[in-house]
């Protein structure tokens, strides 16, 4: 099971707890992850704190990359969040509320086996809010050239990630992992064990890093000879009698894959890459990947979202049959021409809807605004919005034909671009809260080519034609 293909946000069926040491503070830790409601995100929430304080796994967040990724807000962190964060993502959770109790994920054997494990025995349901994507538009590059670091972004239709490691180790060699959308995330991805060379064990815990580390839950690559003296004192360090080296690993007899280190940088980067908070539509080429790379890419990334606005939520196919066709929208609304502004509608569920309107030279109201320089007056935009969200408010009423949507307030109108002869305009429409007493309130977006041009909160009043 990797990222699921449905298009609306899921959340875990029943809560999963996992407890076990923090890899690098060893302390114990027990922590559950439960269900969340819809555009929840995933959120982790200190229940050993006063007032019990919440940090949402965003990368905005993320204050250290030592070994692992961090996130802190007012001084209380959540460390080594990225294989609990890579197992929920890449198998589909977008919304969870994380109960901890203490300042670190358990590392449990070193990889994100258990928590996979965990988050398919429960399974997963769907929830009624459409999915959130960032689609890739152009290449994006973010490097650490004197460390060789490269992740790379291209357009895509659908997430992948192809990994590239060389750490120049006679051990290791040049390893490559490679997830694709019909992988096995469970099986291919999530076994794979944390690693570390053994020249970097004295240093780490001279930094009081991996208190808990053992051999149990992290692959130890071995470059050169260990004398006796050196095994010795990874004896007393590990507290174990028998230490060896076997085939260029420090106890770990067998690897679980032949590039297990590849894959677990793999795994690393997905559960980086889910601090971005939105799902990617992109394919990811990473050389050298790591923690610090990672979230600041997607840091970057969160920037360019910002910059490029709000995006549609409804992608829409002309050659797929509409949902209303101009027809059917004649016999809901009164409107006719030259003012009926909705061509077709694409997509409707409950909460939200989204259609068309295609503008062309030949409309009517260009005559006068303006002549020399075609413009769509604002004011039509507003209106068609507002036919949008009627037929929303009209498809749950039994006899659509004999009511009609009336404005009754119009707040927060902005105008972002112009619309002209030749463009598209996409108008999506969602329920600011459920219709009572026969009034809706509405929160309308208009988009041309994926930029966003017009917006408005509408409140109108279903009301009987006489």
């Amino acid at each position: 099971m990797t990222t699921t293909s449905s298009t609306k946000q899921q959340t875990l069926a029943a809560p999963l707890t996992f407890s076990g040491k923090g890899l690098h503070t060893g302390v114990q830790v027990t922590m559950t992850v439960n269900p969340a409601p819809a555009d929840h995100g995933i959120v982790f929430r200190r229940i050993d704190i006063e007032g019990q304080p919440t940090i949402p796994a965003l990368c905005e967040y993320v204050t250290d990359t030592s070994r692992g990724t961090t996130i802190e807000i007012n001084g209380v962190r959540i460390s080594t969040i990225e294989h609990i964060m890579s197992a929920l993502w890449t198998m589909g959770c977008d919304n969870a509320l994380i109960d901890i109790d203490n300042t670190e994920t358990p590392i449990m054997d070193g990889s994100a086996k258990a928590y996979a494990e965990g988050i398919a025995r429960v399974g997963l349901v769907e929830q009624a809010a459409e999915r959130r994507y960032y689609e890739v538009r152009e290449k994006q590059v973010y490097t650490i050239p004197e460390k060789g670091v490269a992740i790379v972004l291209y357009p895509d239709e659908e997430f992948s990630v192809s990994v590239h490691i060389d750490f120049n180790s006679k051990v290791v060699g040049n390893q490559y992992a490679v997830l694709v959308p019909e992988d096995d995330y469970a099986s291919k991805i999530a076994p794979c064990r944390t690693f570390v060379f053994l020249h970097e064990l004295e240093p780490l815990f001279k930094m009081n890093l991996i208190k808990g580390g053992d051999l149990d839950n992290a692959i130890v690559v071995v470059e050169n000879p260990v004398s006796d003296e050196q095994l010795e004192h990874l004896k007393s360090i590990f507290g174990k009698k028998d230490i060896r080296v076997t085939g260029g690993y420090l106890n770990n007899l067998q690897l679980r894959a032949n590039n297990e280190l590849a894959r677990h940088k793999l795994l690393d980067l997905l559960g980086d890459f889910a601090l971005l908070g939105i799902r990617i539509k992109g394919r990811v080429w990473a050389t050298r990947p790591g923690h610090f790379a990672n979230t600041e890419f997607m840091k970057q990334i969160r920037a360019t979202i910002r910059r490029e606005g709000v995006k549609p939520r409804f992608k829409y196919n002309p050659r797929t049959a509409p949902v209303y066709e101009v027809n059917q929208i004649r016999e809901m609304l009164p409107h006719r021409y030259p003012f009926l502004l909705i061509d077709r509608i694409f997509h409707i569920d409950g909460t939200s809807i989204a259609g068309i309107k295609n503008i062309t030279a030949n409309e009517p109201f260009f005559q006068g605004h303006f002549p020399e320089e075609p413009v769509m007056p604002g004011v039509l935009i507003v209106e068609a919005m507002a036919q949008c969200g009627g037929l929303l408010v009209l498809s749950q009423v039994e006899d659509k034909g004999n009511y009609s949507t009336y404005f009754l307030r119009i707040d927060n109108v902005r105008f972002k671009h112009k619309v002209t002869p030749g463009d598209t305009l996409q108008i999506e429409c969602e329920l600011a809260a459920p219709v009572r007493r026969g009034i809706a309130t509405m929160v309308c977006k208009a988009f041309v080519a994926g930029t966003l041009v017009c917006e408005a909160e509408l409140m109108a009043q279903i009301v009987k034609n006489k």
